[in-house]
């Protein structure tokens, strides 16, 4: 049986990941697996000419444990020779913390670094030290996350990094596993650290590598990685094509309809479009705009999209919402009457009850008022800026901004609400929103005001 490295050796030669004579930089955490990579590829460099150099980034987000990392890192470069770039984040000082959250953040940075190490190296190379497990992991946190044969593909053996379209990243040990490696350095007496986060359940991924895979691999297919594995190669392997489809489609011009494509190139088109917009979509408006036609989707504040009829993805910013200045005042003269206003025909009567009767069950798109309080005299109009109302059980008067914020309301179908006022400018109603606590019935009402509005 061949040994890990002409293992390596011989991957890395089927599938050219790095010529001969090149720079090349390690990114080293000092886990197991960077550990023996770095140690497979300065025993493959002599024979290839390559020129090594060791990169470190510290998260300092482990506290002495990081520093530990870092210092095994920066012990073992020394002892090879071989030049080191190291680089500690400040993650408290990383605006991207804030729009990204930690994970992503750290990510960011870490690959950041990676890329301007690589340049100084004197190349634009970087191999890290993803294996078969790691596949596996991310295969199922993003089956998980209900992602597409693009996502389920996985890592690839080498891709642009994400920060660097000059930098490349190669994976030797795509196809080598956890196991392997393991009793690789312990076999070579390599030193490495372990990081006590890996065996924490409170992240997905160490779930997975801890309590699913074991599992499946004792109940169902012991084999579980390399099967993965494969799945992955095909999946990924049919995904490129439909991905290579769609790059054909939009290069020519569109000159086949849209709605002729086979539904996997559509919402490739669809994707490939939105990504050159900044979005990077999940499943839901990948299909909403593939099957829906010139049909506006906020995607974001400072963005809209929308997909017409050729198949062309568009994006512009929102128009801003403007105030509907109309309105209307009405007296409420007698017993009942109607009220129409803009797209809204409101029904109302008032009728004098005492006790347990004017409390009412609740009909929908109906609501039951102090007579008294709302008077004789009401304002019909739309949302207005600087409105304020107190919905039942709330201690004071809130914006109404907020209030639709809280209950979902699309930012467009804000300004179309209709509020209904008394005579100082109070509002008693909210057209989807609870009716008000000052005006609600109590034990000291006598008339009650029933309140029903239809919308033609």
């Amino acid at each position: 049986m061949l040994e890990l490295w002409q293992r390596v050796d011989a991957v890395m030669a089927e599938r050219q990941l790095v010529a001969r004579g090149e720079a090349l930089l390690v990114a080293v955490s000092g886990g197991v697996d960077s550990m023996v990579l770095l140690e497979v590829l300065r025993r493959l460099a002599p024979k290839h000419g390559w020129r090594l150099a060791v990169a470190h980034f510290n998260h300092r987000l482990r506290g002495e444990e990081s520093d530990a990392d870092a210092a095994l890192v920066r012990e073992v470069a020394a002892q090879r020779g071989l030049p080191l770039f190291a680089e500690s984040w400040r993650h408290e000082e990383d605006l991207r913390v804030g729009r990204h959250g930690l994970e992503m953040a750290a990510r960011l940075a870490r690959h950041e670094f990676l890329a301007r190490a690589a340049m100084a190296a004197g190349g634009k190379t970087v191999a890290l030290a993803h294996h078969a497990d790691d596949q596996a992991e991310l295969f199922f946190l993003r089956l998980f996350r209900g992602a597409g044969g693009e996502g389920l593909g996985g890592m690839a053996w080498s891709n642009p990094s994400p920060v660097d379209v000059a930098v490349r990243l190669v994976r030797p040990l795509l196809d080598q596993t956890r196991a392997t490696l393991r009793a690789h350095a312990a076999q070579h007496g390599i030193a490495f650290r372990e990081d006590a986060s890996n065996a924490d359940p409170a992240h997905a991924r160490n779930r997975i590598r801890h309590e699913l895979l074991p599992l499946l691999a004792r109940d169902f297919e012991r084999a579980i990685t390399a099967t993965v594995g494969r799945a992955m190669a095909i999946v990924g392997a049919e995904a490129d094509f439909v991905r290579r489809a769609a790059e054909k489609w939009l290069a020519a011009g569109r000159r086949t309809a849209f709605t002729s494509l086979h539904p996997a190139v559509q919402r490739q088109v669809v994707r490939l479009q939105l990504r050159a917009l900044g979005v990077e979509a999940e499943f839901d408006l990948i299909e909403h705009l593939r099957e829906h036609a010139d049909v506006r989707v906020t995607v974001r504040p400072d963005l809209v999209v929308w997909r017409d009829d050729a198949g062309l993805v568009l994006g512009r910013s929102p128009a801003a919402p403007v105030f509907d200045p109309a309105e209307a005042a009405f007296a409420l003269a007698g017993d009942q009457g109607e009220l129409r206003f803009s797209r809204l025909l409101i029904q109302w009567q008032r009728s004098s009850e005492a006790g347990a009767e004017l409390t009412a069950a609740r009909l929908p798109n109906c609501e039951f008022f102090d007579a008294t309080k709302v008077g004789r005299r009401i304002v019909l109009r739309h949302w207005r800026a600087g409105d304020r109302f107190q919905p039942i059980g709330m201690a004071g008067p809130v914006k109404l901004q907020d209030l639709f914020a809280a209950a979902r309301v699309p930012r467009a179908q804000r300004h179309e609400r209709i509020v209904a006022a008394v005579e100082n400018g109070a509002l008693f109603w909210v057209e989807g929103l609870r009716m008000s606590e000052e005006f609600k019935l109590d034990k000291k009402t006598v008339r009650r005001l029933k309140w029903h509005w239809i919308c033609p």
